[in-house]
């Protein structure tokens, strides 16, 4: 698990007062920002900040280095290459594209229910299958995006965020058919009301209460549209929020232009105005760059380049 952000110098006084730093220790309480020494005993990852702002650069590649790594029992971060508020920026991108490894629990997923739900949420996923380790990564981060969204949040939207997408173990496992049908909305509807009952029939076994159960099956039937009751609202926004911070490269690399742009429109329309602010603190490849600003309101500032 992701534990410590390791710095090769600490200035005392830029992370008692910068706002870059106040605002990493905001979103990820549970990340210990430390000197470079306090890394013994964690498998540390070095990463280059220089590199990861670079013109053209795509998260993507970091990837495979970072999960290889995250199977650590004690994993740490070694970011460098810049200083002051450049760091803590990128420090925050960095660790929002990574941040399923940092198993950030509150009271209603402390105990060993929500460990069994989790164990079995493991369990369902082949992580030999190169889409069902995708698939179970953005399950991890949305689970993490909801707590970061809301830090209180109830037990059923974070069981809710884990077992969203469980029906594509049964229809998309092996190859994607999303971008084949012929009605959009229709398609994600119906795989939404599929993993719903998946998802309860899991529950069931493993002796959930009833509310809790029903209160799921209606979270995870409805998560493909907006809404106003306030869970849905969450699962839809951390959904969003995690297409673009993890998945959206890889959409990009693997779908039409046409497609691709369709997907941001989708996604962005789940995702309330008020988050929205939240796209301009991640690392976005330049095509998704590109999509995601032509859909901007004219009003609202465009992403720059090598910005977060």
């Amino acid at each position: 698990m992701l534990r410590q952000l390791l710095l090769s110098e600490i200035d005392t006084a830029d992370l008692e007062n910068g706002a870059g730093w106040a605002l990493l220790a905001a979103e990820f309480p549970t990340v210990a920002v430390q000197p470079l020494a306090l890394g013994e005993g964690s498998q540390v990852l070095c990463l280059d900040v220089e590199e990861w702002r670079s013109p053209g650069f795509d998260p993507f590649s970091w990837d495979p280095r970072v999960f290889s790594a995250a199977d650590a029992e004690r994993l740490a971060l070694h970011v460098v290459g810049a200083r002051g508020e450049e760091l803590a920026a990128a420090a925050l991108e960095i660790l929002t594209r990574y941040q399923g490894f940092v198993d950030r629990r509150n009271a209603a997923s402390s105990g060993p229910l929500f460990n069994q739900i989790l164990a079995r949420h493991r369990a369902l996923h082949d992580l030999s299958k190169p889409l069902v380790h995708a698939d179970y990564r953005h399950a991890l981060d949305v689970w993490q995006w909801v707590l970061r969204l809301e830090p209180e949040a109830g037990l059923a939207v974070q069981v809710a965020a884990l077992f969203h997408d469980v029906e594509r173990l049964l229809s998309e496992a092996d190859a994607r058919v999303e971008h084949r049908a012929a009605d959009y909305q229709a398609f994600k509807d119906a795989h939404a009301a599929l993993g719903a009952e998946l998802t309860c029939a899991l529950l069931e076994e493993l002796e959930v209460e009833a509310a809790t159960c029903e209160r799921v099956r209606w979270l995870v039937t409805r998560h493909e549209r907006p809404g106003g009751d306030a869970a849905l609202a969450l699962l839809n926004d951390a959904d969003a929020l995690s297409f673009f911070s993890l998945n959206s490269s890889g959409f990009r690399r693997d779908f039409s232009p046409e497609h691709s742009r369709r997907k941001v429109a989708y996604t962005l329309a789940r995702l309330r105005p008020e988050h929205r602010a939240r796209l301009e603190r991640v690392r976005l490849a330049r095509a998704v760059r590109e999509l995601l600003d032509a859909w901007r309101p004219a009003s609202a500032p465009a992403t720059q380049e090598g910005a977060a």
